[in-house]
């Protein structure tokens, strides 16, 4: 019953995401979302929450894991009321942030509740399987519920479903969940936390103002003082006896090669979400229940792909494994590239679903080496790294590739704007495709029909270029798989005595410390 609970917040987390990108075209068209803030309310969850990350796992272990959990479910709770009822962009961006900072709590905190709750490793590895899948099941489930929410009911209804679920939690999770603290720890360095958010937000500012407006004074004063900072955080951390982030595992090529592909995947994989849904929804004209469903076959396949992936990697290399999806990888972006407006929407239902199955294997055995490749002292640090390296990875897509997507859009709208466009309606119709469909309803006949047909295809040129900014990044990333982890072997090959090869410092691991670690990163 505890895990059942634990469950909860997982599949949330996921179910969260997916039903945003279904509401953005009617929040922005309600709250007169521009395409910058458009990007904010999108990514700001993923940043706070990569953020956060590896300071809550920290916390929970001094104030207790489930108080943190409660703690956070509960601020959870209170920033989708603020969200579902928002007013204004900035206040769904100031909320968004809030369920960020507060869904960094869920994950670390319920996957070391687990590992107390199930002491027997295999226990713990189905316990954890079932946790990880509570992903998956968020992600299948939220387009379908999103969809229909958003087909009876205004945007905000798809942010009140966090409520029910962390009231349960907080209702049970007292009499379900056993606290822990850690014996000893080291203290929770404040400054290396604001170092770490100063660098980051700052940064991705300057990216997106950049890619909009080119290199000004602000955006370029923006992204120096990200650098500066970062380059101060990490010269804090390896002064530090207890760091935010212990350098030292980045020694590892399989740990720092598999986070590198998981960052750059999460890039590609957040930005073309964003685009499918509004492409499916305002170009191909789906409801947002067909938009939701559309999703489906791509996500199903995403989970077959990283079931298998684990039990093929037993006679082929990782290396090898993860470089053959990729390909599959490409081959599904290459249909995002050669579309245009008057495609069904079965090709990018097809390239989506290619795309996902490709990536299961990078996905299954990229988090299964980060966590292999480190010690057994601080395989939970290298497991809050993997999940990092993933939220970070699809906000900095969507900020970056995202934005490149938009720039393409606008470029061309502004250049096949139609004469009889007002000039009041067109820094709305140059703003977003959502603000285009908007004012072409209000316009005349042929005017709005020839602006529709101008904006739908001038957003499709944004798909192709996030196709082709995929198919580079999915080359990238399979040249990097192919070298840095081409000494990695398969997981079941004998070495030495007969004992299953392991890549790093994992390989000290005892008998009854490596079941646990391997049964958590399958």
């Amino acid at each position: 019953m505890g895990l059942a609970i634990l469950a909860l917040p997982a599949t949330l987390v996921s179910f969260d995401m997916f039903v945003l990108l279904l509401a953005l075209p009617q929040l922005s068209s309600d709250l007169g979302a521009s395409s910058t803030q458009q990007l904010w309310i999108m990514d700001m969850y993923g940043f706070m929450v990569g953020g956060f990350l590896v300071t809550m796992g920290t916390l929970g272990d001094r104030i207790g894991r489930r108080k943190l959990l409660l703690i956070g479910a509960t601020v959870f709770g209170l920033a989708s009321l603020l969200a579902a009822f928002s007013t204004t962009p900035e206040m769904l961006i100031a909320a968004r942030a809030l369920l960020g900072i507060s869904g960094a709590t869920l994950a670390p905190s319920t996957l070391a509740l687990i590992s107390n709750m199930f002491r027997d490793p295999k226990q713990m590895g189905t316990a954890i399987g079932i946790w990880a899948g509570s992903f998956s099941v968020g992600a299948i489930v939220g387009p379908i519920v999103g969809g229909a929410l958003l087909n009876h009911f205004w945007w905000g209804s798809v942010f009140l479903i966090g409520v029910p679920v962390m009231l349960i939690l907080l209702l049970l999770g007292p009499l379900l969940l056993p606290e822990y603290k850690a014996p000893q720890s080291g203290r929770l360095d404040l400054p290396s936390v604001a170092l770490s958010l100063a660098a980051v937000l700052p940064f991705i500012y300057g990216l997106k103002e950049t890619a909009r407006h080119g290199l000004h004074p602000l955006p370029l004063t923006a992204l120096i003082t990200g650098l500066i900072l970062g380059t101060l955080f990490i010269r804090r951390q390896r002064t530090l006896k207890d760091p935010l982030l212990d350098l030292s595992l980045f020694s590892s090529k399989a740990l720092s090669g598999a986070l590198v592909s998981l960052l750059a995947f999460s890039m590609v994989g957040g930005a073309s979400l964003l685009f499918l849904g509004q492409f499916f929804q305002l170009v191909a004209e789906l409801s947002p229940l067909q938009a939701g469903l559309a999703l489906v076959p791509g996500l199903v396949v995403s989970i077959a792909g990283m079931t298998f992936a684990p039990a093929l990697a037993r006679t082929i290399r990782p290396a090898l494994l993860i470089a053959g999806g990729l390909v599959l990888s490409i081959a599904g972006y290459v249909l995002y590239a050669v579309a245009d407006a008057g495609s069904s929407p079965a090709l990018l239902i097809t390239g989506f679903a290619l795309a996902s199955l490709g990536g299961g294997p990078l996905v299954a055995l990229g988090t299964n080496l980060v966590v292999g490749s480190a010690p057994p002292e601080k395989a939970g640090s290298a497991a809050s790294l993997s999940q990092t390296s993933n939220e970070f990875g699809a906000g900095l897509g969507i900020a970056v590739v995202g934005t490149l997507g938009m720039a393409v859009y606008r470029d061309g709208i502004s250049d096949a704007l139609p004469s009889g466009v007002p000039a009041a309606s067109a820094g709305a119709v140059k703003e977003s495709l959502a603000g285009a469909v908007s004012e072409a309803a209000h316009l005349p006949g042929e005017t709005g029909g020839a602006l529709l047909t101008a904006a739908r295809t001038a957003f499709t040129d944004g798909v192709n270029a996030v196709g082709v900014t995929a198919i580079v990044l999915m080359s990238v990333i399979a040249v990097t798989v192919l070298v840095l982890l081409r000494h990695v072997p398969a997981f079941g090959a004998p070495q030495g005595g007969g004992e299953p090869a392991q890549d790093g410092p994992a390989d000290t691991l005892s008998a009854d410390q490596e079941a646990p670690v391997a049964s958590a990163a399958g």
